[in-house]
């Protein structure tokens, strides 16, 4: 209604004589008779550009093309009419051209003005200009780092909102060329380098970091500097988090050591990946697992027809469907319980759903935990792989893509080497079957279900010493949702036979690691918490690699992920590997398992395969027995 006013008041003042010269007389009885015309066609143009889906409290600069595209849709179809009509009879409708053109000018200014006193009042009573009766939140006054797009989007959201606990004093930004400049009328006041001064004549609370795809160091060092002063720091959420929708620009957030890994935003080719997995039936094992959950999470952004989530653990499987059906209830999902690795149930989970593309992330994967437990290791990383690959293949899926490890690289560990058989296995099943069976070799997780970050917080939490295996030991980290974007956007380069690998940036010393944690938590390492080195584990490696000696790594349409050029194995070989294990997991003889993988894979690195106190006879029974099943003649 304020609208119709609007443009009827100023249809009615460009009639006026006083404001348009070329009219000699107000021509009222015309001006009402062609009021609906011009009042309908003004308004058909600001609904066709979409000026009725702006909320006026938030209208900005950006929102002034949408009222300039309707002024020249509304202007030209009125002048059309002007001109089609001039040597007819209808004079009705022959609106004058001076009369159009100040009528766009007063109609869409006056329509902005409305839009702008509006949020001017609402920015005026958000301040607590004109609501003194309602309650106000003590706001912390803060200084923002970063005047670049998030600081931008942060700063405009702010201003905006009534609940906003954060009062921004001003901008710091380490681009000279900003200094004295404002985003959204707040001061870019100087740069980092200022903020111990700025905070003291401010009298700032807090820091907010808003920096998009900032490094690693580069949020360290801003830490460091607030540690210094000391001033509490927060971060805003980066671009791509918001984008999926996970949370809001305002919605701040303590650093976490994600944050300080500072690794590049994956970019993914999404028309591959609709193409990879859309309108499809998709399987993961290991569902509920940190990598298989996340992949699942990934998986539903390109529309697949169906999920059969498969998961032996059943609290997780529970978990796992009850978020997924809470934010997803328009697709598919099939929770089922199942081991792997167990043939008969996972062949009636294949007959009954045929599955196109299969992820297989189950396994296990503690490495000092798996040096006790070698024959389960053997079962599902390298049994469970060899039975649902088979039956991705003899049931016409399209792909399957295992997930592997660094650890699998000149393995020094039965966790390691029971991987790098999983992708001898693969290789094997992608020249059987015609299915396209890829491999995908990644570092340590961040933040995963027993990886070194959780258990470091649950120490800091608990107030006890933080425990590291050697000051020099370094380890590749990729984030979660970073781990499972690259798995899909590998198994959908896959042609077939490859070992992906992906671009793991630089090895993180896990001493750094502890210390960044504790500095996170807001204390001090080694004072306030302790720092105690219990000496490397069985089967830990100082250094993770990522390729073999002497494979060749060739780049791939993603610059983060290459194939690594490695000798395959033939299937006798393979059938053979395959039969001696079979033999010596019945048995659960750890020191026959070890010797097999030394036997098998010449990178095998095992520091010892011999017990303390294993004795010549004993070793010499170990030697026969694989011998023996070398030749199909072992038995209990």
């Amino acid at each position: 209604m304020l609208d119709v006013a609007v443009l009827s008041v100023a249809f009615f003042l460009a009639y006026l004589p006083a404001i348009n010269v070329q009219l000699g007389d107000y021509h009222i009885n015309t001006a009402i008779n062609q009021l609906p015309l011009v009042v309908f066609v003004q308004f058909a143009a600001l609904s066709l550009s979409g000026a009725y889906s702006i909320l006026w409290r938030y209208i900005s600069i950006e929102d002034m093309r949408v009222f300039i595209r309707a002024a020249a849709i509304s202007g030209g179809i009125l002048l059309g009419f002007r001109f089609a009509l001039m040597f007819t009879n209808f004079d009705l409708w022959q609106v004058p051209i001076s009369v159009i053109v100040i009528d766009t000018v007063l109609a869409f200014g006056g329509l902005l003005a409305v839009r702008v006193t509006r949020r001017f009042i609402y920015e005026l009573a958000e301040k607590g200009g004109f609501r003194g009766g309602t309650r106000r939140i003590r706001r912390k006054p803060a200084l923002v780092v970063g005047a670049g797009r998030i600081g931008a989007a942060l700063a405009k959201d702010v201003v905006g909102r009534l609940d906003s606990a954060i009062q921004i004093r001003g901008f710091v930004d380490d681009d000279e060329r900003k200094k004295g400049g404002s985003v959204s009328g707040i001061k870019i006041l100087g740069t980092t380098r200022d903020l111990p001064r700025l905070v003291e004549e401010l009298n700032v609370e807090e820091i907010i970091i808003a920096i998009d795809q900032a490094q690693g160091k580069e949020i360290r060092r801003i830490l460091e500097k607030c540690g210094e002063i000391p001033v509490k720091a927060q971060i805003v959420p980066s671009l791509g988090e918001i984008a999926q929708g996970r949370v809001s620009v305002n919605r701040l957030r303590d650093v976490e050591i994600g944050d300080l890994l500072g690794r590049e935003q994956v970019k993914l080719d999404d028309d591959n990946l609709y193409e990879f997995l859309g309108r499809k039936g998709v399987l993961v094992t290991g569902a509920g697992g940190s990598i298989g959950s996340e992949l699942v999470r990934q998986i539903i952004r390109y529309k697949p027809n169906a999920i059969v989530l498969v998961e032996r653990a059943e609290y997780m499987l529970f978990m796992l469907e009850r978020e997924l059906r809470a934010k997803h209830p328009e697709l598919r999902f099939v929770p089922l319980l199942a081991d792997a690795g167990d043939l008969e149930r996972m062949g009636q989970i294949f007959e009954e759903h045929r599955p196109e593309v299969v992820f297989h992330a189950a396994a296990h994967k503690h490495v000092p935990l798996i040096e006790s437990n070698s024959a389960e290791a053997v079962k599902n990383n390298i049994f469970a792989t060899e039975t649902v690959g088979r039956l991705a293949g003899e049931f016409g899926s399209s792909d399957f893509v295992l997930i592997s490890t660094d650890k699998a690289v000149n393995p020094t560990s039965i966790m390691g080497a029971s991987k790098r058989v999983a992708e001898i296995v693969v290789q094997c099943l992608n020249r059987q079957f015609e299915t396209t069976y890829t491999s995908v070799r990644f570092g340590n997780v961040l933040d995963s279900a027993g990886s070194v970050v959780p258990i470091f917080r649950e120490q800091i939490k608990n107030g006890e010493p933080v425990t590291v295996t050697h000051p020099e030991m370094t380890r590749y980290f990729m984030t979660i949702p970073e781990a499972a974007q690259l798995v899909l956007q590998a198994g959908a380069l896959g042609n077939g036979g490859e070992i992906f690998i992906l671009d793991m940036g630089e090895p993180v010393k896990i001493l750094d690691l502890a210390k960044d944690m504790i500095r996170l938590s807001g204390l001090v390492p080694f004072e306030d918490v302790d720092i105690r080195f219990t000496g490397i584990r069985p089967g830990e490696k100082l250094f993770e690699e990522l390729e073999i000696s002497g494979e060749d790594l060739l780049k791939t349409g993603h610059p983060k992920i290459f194939i690594g050029k490695i000798a395959e194995y033939t299937g006798d070989d393979v059938k053979n590997m395959l039969r001696l294990f079979t033999r010596a997991a019945e048995l659960a003889d750890d020191e026959l398992i070890r010797k097999i993988f030394a036997d098998n894979l010449p990178e095998v690195r095992f520091n010892k395969i011999k017990t303390e106190g294993e004795t010549n006879a004993e070793s010499d029974v170990a030697e026969r027995v694989v011998t023996e099943a070398k030749f199909g003649m072992a038995s209990k």
